[in-house]
């Protein structure tokens, strides 16, 4: 385990110091910046779909998907950005590290804005753009480790949970003002917006950037970091240390199978996953739900300061798992009541007309598509991918092996077809048709199209999300201090970073398309919250069972243990 040691806190003055705020102004409002600029892309991926990859495929679905692959690219890459940055701030230190990670982040959106589209350049538009994502990937892979580090070597013993707690609201306030700024050049453009004004946020990037730059620079370096080069024990090779060391390996592990993975499912859940159930699912349109989630984040982020000022006075475990307990507990009844306050008549649909699959099911598949590649052509597939998109629930049934799938809705009954051998055009065509026919008879038995905005309870609907977001707050709020204490100075940066990123990165980012799969596979739209519920248990278990308390760890007491030994 670390080779912190615990000792007593020494006393000091209420309050904060002139250089405190400073860091941790200058820290959480670059971040802000950094998760302003990472949110923007999926916020704008049906547009960034149409101006980038239609020429890429001719099904504007198909299109969408690639785009939203080019996003999950950017979480594709974070752990790599942890090892790359992580090693460079342990070896040359916190603030020039993640001076360097805000730079590629803000000139990469920028550039975004300025990238002219597919049909202007050809393959070059999207290929230039996934590179892009990937640099703003590896950049946001190495910046919260060096906010986090840098706040945290710079906080007084006792406080490290309330003063890294405000890095902790940076990705909800980067999202939010993503939202608003989206919204407010939505409104002030309505006509040009997909055309062109799409383009104004990514290029407002330079002016924060500028400032984020320039306020990062009047900075001094973290002085737990500068005492340990002073000494000359900086580590060589943090990434061997890092990994290579049995010791601290199992700590690195524990900390993402314990902490990580359970923080990332139930943050993304909480955010990005209720923002695509309101939409793709409950079929609320995206002005309404960005407003609505956005409301329910900004009443919640307060409360990442209130857990991580909390978490110095009880311990962070406590609340973490908490936290993991009670999302696997109310998960399900939360999504629900996001159904009956957004979309009742969805909810009523589905009890009066229940909608059965009859299919083979050796001839149905889990439709994780990930990297986009894969093609689903039985009809059992068919019918499933098509049933999930239309936010059907359906219950399956056995039928005869080999037989063609097909869907009873009411007293109608449609048959599918199989798609093997058909030339795509042809492939296309079928699914459209029977895509049509679908959504006919849905609509016939009470289905409806969209959410009814006079039907829904808005209020209800903020206080759900409200407490999606507070649930956020328990795991994610503590966290930074959490990580931060599990592990020496001298690899810091670089074994916290990299179960940070894996965990979010990987677990967090897989769980739309995860979910996705798990409901065509099932047939309840609300079967994929198994995913989030699967996670936050395995974090429970894993952190109750190896996790050890740091509150009380005096990072300072790490050099005066070493100077005493020699």
């Amino acid at each position: 385990m670390s080779t912190l040691a615990q000792a007593p806190r020494a006393a000091r003055p209420a309050g904060l110091t002139p250089e405190e705020r400073r860091v941790i102004f200058a820290s959480s409002l670059g971040t802000v910046f950094e998760w302003y600029d990472f949110y923007l892309y999926g916020s704008l991926a049906p547009i960034i779909a149409k101006q980038f990859f239609s020429g890429v495929h001719s099904s504007s679905t198909a299109a969408f998907i690639f785009a939203l692959l080019a996003f999950a690219a950017g979480f594709a890459v974070r752990p790599f950005g942890a090892l790359v940055f992580g090693r460079l701030g342990d070896l040359v230190g916190r603030k020039y590290t993640f001076l360097v990670t805000i730079m590629i982040m803000g000139f990469s959106t920028f550039i975004v804005g300025l990238l002219p589209g597919y049909a202007e350049i050809g393959m070059a538009a999207p290929v230039i753009l996934i590179g892009l994502r990937l640099l703003q990937g590896l950049a946001l892979g190495g910046e919260y480790g060096g906010a986090a580090t840098f706040v945290a070597e710079h906080s007084p013993e006792g406080r490290r949970g309330g003063y890294t707690s405000w890095i902790q609201t940076t990705a909800t306030l980067g999202l939010v003002v993503s939202l608003v700024v989206i919204v407010v050049c939505r409104q002030l453009m309505p006509q040009s917006f997909d055309i062109w004004g799409w383009r104004i946020p990514f290029l407002l990037s330079l002016i924060l950037l500028v400032f984020s730059v320039y306020i990062r620079l009047q900075l001094n370096e973290s002085p737990i970091f500068r005492r340990m080069k002073a000494e000359g024990r900086g580590s060589k090779a943090p990434i061997v240390e890092s990994f290579g060391n049995w010791r601290n390996l199992k700590v690195v592990l524990v900390a993402l199978f314990g902490l990580t993975a359970g923080e990332a499912v139930v943050w993304y859940g909480g955010q990005f996953y209720a923002l695509f159930f309101m939409t793709q699912t409950l079929g609320v349109d995206s002005l309404t739900a960005n407003l609505l989630v956005g409301a329910g984040l900004l009443l919640a982020t307060p409360f990442f300061v209130v857990f991580g000022t909390w978490s110095d006075r009880i311990g962070r475990k406590p609340i973490i798992m908490a936290g993991f307990l009670i999302s696997a507990a109310i998960y399900f009844p939360l999504f629900k009541g996001l159904t009956h306050f957004a979309n009742p008549a969805l909810e009523a649909a589905q009890a009066s007309a229940p909608v059965t699959v009859f299919a083979d099911p050796k001839a149905c598949s889990f439709q994780f598509n990930f990297a986009g590649v894969s093609r689903f052509t039985t009809s059992c597939d068919i019918i499933k991918n098509l049933l999930a998109r239309s936010s059907v629930s359906y219950r399956n049934v056995e039928a005869p092996p080999g037989a063609v799938a097909s869907v009873r809705i009411g007293d109608k009954t449609i048959t599918g077809f199989e798609g093997a051998g058909l030339a795509p055009g042809a492939l296309l065509a079928r699914t459209a048709g029977l895509d049509r026919a679908l959504g006919d008879e849905i609509r016939a038995h009470g289905y409806p199209g969209a959410a009814d905005r006079g039907q829904m309870n808005l209020p209800m609907l903020v206080a759900i999300l409200f407490v999606l977001g507070l649930l956020v707050t328990m795991v994610y709020g503590p966290i930074a201090a959490y990580l931060v204490e599990l592990f020496p100075t001298r690899i810091r940066y670089t074994s916290m970073s990299l179960p940070y990123h894996i965990g979010n990165g990987w677990f967090g980012g897989f769980l739309p398309p995860a979910a996705f799969a798990m409901v065509a596979i099932n047939g309840n739209i609300y079967y994929g919250l198994w995913y989030v519920v699967a996670f936050a248990l395995m974090s429970f278990v894993v952190g109750m069972l190896f996790l050890r308390e740091t509150k009380d760890v005096n990072l300072h007491a790490e050099f005066r243990m070493t100077q005493g030994a020699r």
